[in-house]
């Protein structure tokens, strides 16, 4: 059940922290960015075909250990983690006087049986996004603690679980347990990389305080620790200065015509401001056998819509390896965790899921690339609308697990045109809410043309289309469709 019932969403919060990233650092990196390119970097769009020697020798030659030992505080930890169960705990119960925060001993053992469980009534947005949003507490509380990506996913699942079961008095939630722990995750270590990265660029002194204040609003755990360490604006010790990982992120601004009545954007479509903010990180080229190491992520923004926020997408490595080598390209195999979420006029859409995708990289001469991938695999749960149900007080979508597939491609000439499409499909059973299945479409076709340095114009059409089939003859079949085209002026920016 929710560990904000009563709280605000934490929605806001998601938004700030990740548009604070980008523009509170956006002077810093390019401050960084001029004392260290050389004339072999080239940047353009995500492709950001750079020559890296300079500044990767840069960072190898300083003297320190490659993996520096972060000792483990273990008690800190613990109380960071148990704190994250009891501040929202103890709101419920003693400021808003929530019935279900009544909880007592007998509650606790009582949901230990499996028949205990069962499926929540929360809103749409507190179930996928205030829940991974609390779930990343509990896992940086112990990473930014010294422990490790996989210890710290097992205090997110013992977080999780200790609340679902003793939080509150309502049964556990099955659906909180996948969202809080998977969403968590996903967010902790991308959150915890990203300050990281923030805070090695404090190596030399350049803008040590703008560095920890970024640092900490994308990471507030990290920063709270090091603020009691008594290293907060202060010289960064060997863990952050080893650090190699690059970040280069796309920023746009623009319009987009859309229509989720018709069908017909171009003749009945309505104008709306839009706003996109996208950032790859990379730790080493190709560096595909520890978790996190390439990661991306993607949100989108824009007025006239039924949402402020119409997407947010995470895309992790987890493991991969290099299958072979051929004439003019490689190939590869990787194991990803994609966080999706998109909220549009025509419907809204959440799903946590594994795909393992097939990778292949070829170039040809100087700027000149092109990038396949296609993947396939299980959606661990996804939630959909589902417009005759009403579950609980506010629940109107079903919860099922599915498959999931996805393709990718972009092609870069001369360094200066990329045309990219990126295909999302799944099929979901629903086994919270009313018999019925789902099929999801999401394709996307942009074009990018560099204008002026990191300056580019983008061109995109694409739609969504979700479909809903019930069992019930008495519930009609759906067919929902969002179709787009977007127009933007994007600046690039590298870290």
């Amino acid at each position: 059940m929710s560990a904000y019932n009563s709280i605000p969403l934490q929605t806001k919060n998601f938004i700030f922290l990740v548009i604070s990233f980008l523009f509170l650092s956006i002077g810093q990196a390019n401050a960084q960015l001029d004392s260290l390119r050389s004339d072999s970097l080239k940047i353009h769009k995500d492709s950001l075909t750079i020559d890296l020697k300079p500044i990767v020798n840069w960072k190898d030659s300083i003297k320190t250990p490659l993996n520096p030992v972060r000792e483990k505080k273990f008690w800190r930890a613990g109380t960071e983690w148990f704190l994250a169960q009891a501040f929202p705990a103890s709101f419920n119960r003693f400021i808003t006087k929530d019935p279900y925060s009544y909880i007592s001993f007998q509650n606790f053992l009582d949901h230990q049986r499996l028949s205990a469980w069962d499926w929540d009534d929360n809103q749409f947005t507190t179930n996928q996004i205030d829940h991974p949003f609390h779930g990343q507490i509990y896992f940086n509380a112990f990473r930014s603690n010294g422990y490790n990506f996989y210890q710290s996913s097992l205090a997110t699942v013992a977080g999780s679980y200790i609340w679902e079961t003793a939080g509150e008095t309502q049964h556990p939630s099955i659906n909180d347990l996948v969202n809080t722990t998977f969403g968590g995750i996903l967010l902790g270590e991308m959150m915890h990389r990203v300050s990281r990265n923030i805070l090695a660029r404090s190596r030399n002194g350049h803008n040590r305080i703008g560095n920890e204040i970024v640092a900490t609003l994308v990471n507030p755990v990290s920063g709270l620790n090091r603020w009691l360490d008594g290293k907060w604006g202060k010289k960064v010790d060997d863990y952050f200065v080893v650090d190699s990982s690059i970040i280069s992120a796309e920023v746009d601004a623009g319009i987009r015509r859309f229509d989720a009545k018709d069908g017909d954007f171009l003749s009945k479509g309505k104008n709306a401001f839009y706003g996109r903010l996208r950032f790859k990180y990379s730790n080493g080229d190709h560096n595909y056998k520890r978790p996190f190491d390439q990661f991306s992520v993607n949100l989108e923004l824009g007025n006239g819509d039924s949402s402020f926020i119409n997407a947010v997408n995470v895309h992790a490595l987890l493991y991969g390896a290099k299958f072979f080598k051929s004439q003019r390209g490689n190939h590869y195999g990787t194991l990803n965790a994609h966080y999706d979420f998109y909220n549009n006029d025509a419907f809204f859409y959440g799903a946590q899921s594994l795909n393992y995708n097939w990778l292949s990289e070829f170039r040809y001469k100087k700027g000149n690339r092109l990038n396949l991938s296609v993947g396939a695999g299980a959606v661990v749960l996804a939630a959909v609308p589902d417009p005759y149900l009403l579950y609980g007080a506010s629940r109107n979508y079903n919860y099922g697990p599915g498959a999931s597939y996805r393709f990718k491609g972009e092609l870069m000439l001369l360094n200066t045109f990329l045309l990219s499409a990126d295909y999302n499909g799944g099929v979901f059973f629903t086994i919270s809410g009313t018999d019925s299945y789902y099929v999801l479409h999401g394709l996307n076709v942009e074009g990018s043309l560099r204008l002026y340095k990191r300056w580019s114009i983008n061109l995109s059409s694409g739609y969504f289309n979700l479909q809903g089939h019930f069992r019930d003859q008495q519930y009609p079949d759906f067919n929902r469709e969002y179709p787009y085209g977007k127009l933007s002026i994007g600046y690039n920016i590298f870290f």
